[in-house]
């Protein structure tokens, strides 16, 4: 889990608390989720409770999900105030980075769809001693989805750590697709919202469904148990800004 978050700085003989970024408050609650997952598990059988077992493009369901809470104003402001007067964070400038998170998404969300399908494509039908390059093969994925391509020098695929030593061969695609996953699951909090996005039987739902049951049954069972159907595309759509509703 990640931990790395700012510590206290002390200056002369006085310590100043830690002071966390929004970043460091979503990075927070995102490993949170992941705790969440192996604390509340009802599973006895260690190698499929928790986050064991469950498949690699759903385990981050219950962390992704706990960052939705961090756009929450009713969330925010309970928990957050100025470190010398105690004021509280002004709305207007929570909403000022409420605009700001989403800026450039259609962007990034290309981009992330351009490296998930090159992964794809050259762990699936790539064939390495075929008549295509490995440039070549990015090249006609860029054309098909990317709006602003890299120069011709360039050679992203050198760098590309994550499908090579990073352990996502074949994978990368899995970022995106959580993303789908938790924001279609934080969806039902959204539309069964009591108090902000907060429901005790929809979160009690969430427990026995999701973060219960671990990886004793296949990631998409868990999740029609809990949402009542299959994913859908609209929720991570609207958290993006690219669908109102």
């Amino acid at each position: 889990m990640t931990c790395n978050f700012s510590a206290p700085v002390r200056i002369n003989d006085q310590v100043r608390p830690a002071l966390f970024t929004h970043d460091e408050v979503i990075v927070l609650f995102h490993e949170f989720g992941h705790g969440l997952h192996h604390l509340l598990t009802r599973v006895e059988d260690i190698d499929i409770s928790g986050m064991h077992s469950v498949e690699w493009d759903a385990v981050e369901l219950p962390s992704q999900f706990m960052e939705n809470f961090c756009w929450e104003w009713d969330v925010v402001s309970g928990m957050s105030q100025h470190v010398d007067t105690g004021a509280a964070l002004p709305k207007d400038l929570f909403d000022k980075m409420l605009q700001a998170k989403n800026f450039r998404s259609g962007m990034l969300m290309l981009r992330q769809i351009e490296f998930a399908l090159f992964d794809m494509h050259l762990h699936y039908d790539f064939k390495s001693d075929g008549d295509k390059t490995v440039l070549q093969l990015l090249d006609e994925i860029r054309k098909e989805v990317a709006v602003i391509v890299p120069p011709a020098f360039n050679r992203f695929p050198n760098s590309f750590g994550h499908i090579f030593a990073g352990g996502y061969s074949a994978g990368y695609y899995s970022y995106k697709w959580a993303e789908v996953l938790s924001a279609d699951a934080y969806s039902m909090f959204e539309e069964t919202a009591e108090n902000a996005v907060v429901n005790p039987k929809t979160g009690s739902r969430f427990l026995e469904q999701i973060l219960a049951v671990g990886g004793s049954r296949p990631a998409m069972e868990s999740f029609v148990a809990f949402r009542g159907r299959e994913p859908e595309l609209d929720a991570l759509l609207r958290h993006n800004g690219m669908e109102t509703g």
